[in-house]
């Protein structure tokens, strides 16, 4: 039987950590083993295998519970990088309000924009979203960056045309802790970058030199931009320029054109 070859015996060391003695015990499960009466316990020790099971086990979901809390953590430096401002934080496709046929198109598109972003990134799609303010157009670009950071492990980055002229710039400062050339790559290494408000102003050289550099660049990694203005389609390149803007269409380049009204009229200030 199992029980003659359970070892019952109290060796000196074992007494010098507190064993006193050993008696014969049954585990439903593993059958007999040797509990142990020791001076530190109120109680005889369980099943020596069913321990290491439940000591495994606690390892197991430590160390999943550790690998939630780091891709957790990784996900909020992302979403925290790609530095969508707060009103538009969260902003999903189900939550944009579209009632004309017309309308309802663009967040569809743009949702297919995002639940298809490896194809997207492997093209180097880009997408327009053009026309008439308050329309939606930035919602539904933090909405695709919010969907490809969360659900495709990928990086995105918002800004402003103002936004990248003052980063670029802000390199030119003696006492700059990044360079010219870091500035750029930090616009041209993400996988998604959203650049709003082109032609909010009348451009400057600079800024149209600025912006091709960051478009041409991302172009020639083959790095999907989404370009948010209230322009329509056909005044696009006397801002941004043809270079730029055939860049932006090349490997089926996408068009959103936003032609209705704003969502802000009527609403009281």
């Amino acid at each position: 039987m199992r029980s003659e070859a359970v070892n019952l015996d109290v060796d000196p060391l074992e007494r010098r950590f507190g064993v006193v003695s050993k008696e014969l015990a049954n585990c439903a499960q593993h059958g007999d083993y040797a509990a142990i009466i020791s001076r530190n316990s109120p109680t005889p020790s369980g099943c020596p295998e069913c321990a290491e099971a439940a000591r495994i086990e606690r390892d197991r979901a430590e160390q999943e519970a550790n690998f939630a809390r780091i891709a957790a953590e990784r996900l909020e430096r992302r979403l925290g990088s790609a530095m969508i401002p707060k009103r538009f934080q969260g902003k999903n496709f189900d939550d944009y309000r579209a009632t004309t046929p017309g309308q309802c198109k663009t967040p569809k598109a743009c949702r297919q924009y995002a639940e298809q972003f490896r194809a997207t990134q492997e093209a180097g799609r880009c997408l327009l979203l053009l026309g008439k303010p308050g329309t939606g157009k930035t919602h539904l670009a933090n909405a695709i960056a919010g969907h490809i950071i969360v659900n495709c492990g990928a990086t995105a980055v918002y800004r402003t045309v103002a936004g990248i002229l003052q980063h670029v710039k802000g390199s030119y400062d003696s006492r700059s802790e990044y360079t010219e050339a870091e500035a750029f790559s930090s616009l041209i290494e993400p996988s998604l970058l959203i650049i709003d408000e082109v032609g909010a102003t009348k451009p400057t050289e600079f800024e149209q030199a600025t912006l091709f550099n960051i478009i041409n660049g991302r172009y020639e990694e083959q790095r999907p931009t989404i370009v948010v203005s209230n322009l329509m389609p056909e005044e696009l390149p006397t801002v941004l320029g043809e270079r730029c803007v055939d860049r932006l269409r090349e490997g089926g380049g996408i068009g959103l054109v936003f032609d209705w009204e704003s969502a802000r009229k009527g609403v009281p200030a």
